[in-house]
């Protein structure tokens, strides 16, 4: 276990673990070279003397870069990031369906062709023929809840 006790070695460790930082981003590789660093100053300041304090200061020295330093600089690194919409009934709100099975009249369930999948679908009392359009006005549970599509709008392909 002498080699954990050579400046060089700990510098040429954390020297490939820098560079490997270009093949695999992430910023916690990055942070296991400094580590490497620290213990190669520590060692050869003669502040370390056994395999088994070299090790632990290079566990010790990467968590506390890896915790604390990647937190401050990711503030002003920033990723790729992207804001999607949590409530996903957002996204069906009026949309135009294929009515698939006839809707009503009253409260009977029909069938909605939406996004290429059959859906279960409520009207608001009227019928609904099938072949029709409707328009979806919201969602309950795993049923979509239409209302009829005018007629003069463009038909859904």
């Amino acid at each position: 276990m002498d080699f954990l006790l050579n400046p060089i070695g700990w510098l040429v460790i954390g020297a490939l673990f820098m560079l490997s930082e270009l093949i695999i981003p992430g910023g916690i590789i990055f942070f296991l070279g400094a580590a490497c660093f620290i213990v190669a100053a520590a060692v050869y300041i003669g502040l370390i003397t056994t395999w088994m304090s070299a090790l632990t200061l290079f566990l010790i020295s990467s968590l506390v870069l890896i915790i604390a330093i990647r937190a401050l600089v990711s503030q002003f690194v920033k990723g790729d990031s992207t804001v999607a919409n949590t409530e996903e009934i957002l996204d069906e709100v009026n949309e135009l369906v294929e009515v698939t099975e006839t809707i009503g009249p009253a409260d009977k369930a029909g069938a909605v062709k939406f996004h290429g999948t059959i859906w279960r679908a409520l009207g608001e009392g009227e019928e609904i023929p099938a072949g029709c359009t409707a328009r979806i006005v919201a969602r309950e549970n795993i049923s979509l809840l239409v209302t009829a599509a005018d007629p003069m709008e463009k038909h859904l392909d």
